[in-house]
């Protein structure tokens, strides 16, 4: 590439606009004010409305609600994490990483790293819907006691579930909450679902599988419980309460989540190795 493209592409790409979206600890805001400044001396347009790239400042929740805050704008927005903690999952970048951000930011030729997402569609006992997406995951409890749903999978009655919840996670979110309750690590170029049970009751008169189990793309997961009383469904960070649930569907959604590729850009076995194992030790 000769400097007169590399000018040229600069030239273009601080046309972008950028939201910066921080939680609220005073290392976040710093990093958010470094950031902006930097940002706006190189010719970068922030702004919170229909932006082409989303950064999310603080670790994996902040992007989860970033995620969220422009889930409907998922086919032309790309995301960045910078961490200020310990452990980013989803974040490319550390706090003291600003001046390479920006740099691959003005290099930035538009490419793209996709994950796919989960859509779960609630269906209520009046017929009304309620769809929600999910990076991670989304798990079911019934609010008060054991709880007792049909698990149907590609129209297969696979097992009547007894404990305290299920868990439905997708490739990224599978070394989530997923992760600590037991079930399998799957690449994201795997589009796939995995079913974990949360404390499934198991013994000579109640039998589950009691594993995680990975479904294809192609295949629906269907829950519905036996009893019509208040149940607790978390999406990510979100958590709702329930009453009448008929069914809950969940597939893979129609659209995925974009991250910026770049240099910085980690891959996914760098992630859980990081992550979850750290540098080996001889």
């Amino acid at each position: 590439m000769t400097v007169w493209e590399i000018v040229m592409i600069q030239m273009k790409n601080t046309d972008k606009k950028i939201a910066i979206i921080r939680n609220r600890k005073r290392q976040s805001e710093q990093v958010y004010q470094d950031l902006k400044q930097k940002l706006k001396q190189n010719g970068f347009i922030l702004t919170p409305k229909n932006p082409d790239i989303v950064i999310s400042v603080g670790g994996d929740g902040m992007l989860l609600s970033a995620f969220h805050m422009y889930e409907e704008q998922l086919d032309r927005v790309r995301f960045v994490g910078v961490h200020t903690g310990h452990l980013g999952f989803y974040t490319d970048y550390r706090d003291f990483e600003l001046d390479k951000l920006v740099e691959n930011l003005k290099l930035d030729t538009g490419a793209q790293v996709s994950y796919p997402i989960l859509n779960v569609k609630i269906t209520f006992e009046n017929g009304d819907t309620r769809t929600i997406r999910a990076l991670n995951e989304a798990t079911i409890k019934r609010s008060d006691r054991t709880m007792v749903a049909d698990v149907i999978i590609n129209r297969v009655h696979f097992e009547r579930f007894r404990g305290d919840g299920i868990s439905v996670s997708t490739p990224t979110g599978s070394t989530a909450y997923n992760k600590s309750l037991g079930g399998a690590v799957l690449h994201p170029t795997i589009e796939a679902l995995q079913v974990t049970e949360i404390a499934s009751l198991n013994n000579r008169v109640y039998r589950t599988l009691g594993s995680s189990v990975i479904v294809p793309k192609k295949d629906k997961i269907e829950l519905v419980p036996t009893r019509s009383d208040y149940h607790t469904i978390a999406v990510d960070n979100q958590t709702f309460s329930f009453k009448n649930i008929v069914r809950i569907e969940y597939q893979i959604d129609n659209h995925k989540i974009h991250f910026v590729a770049s240099p910085s850009h980690t891959s996914f076995w760098n992630r859980v190795r990081d992550s979850f194992i750290g540098e080996c030790k001889e």
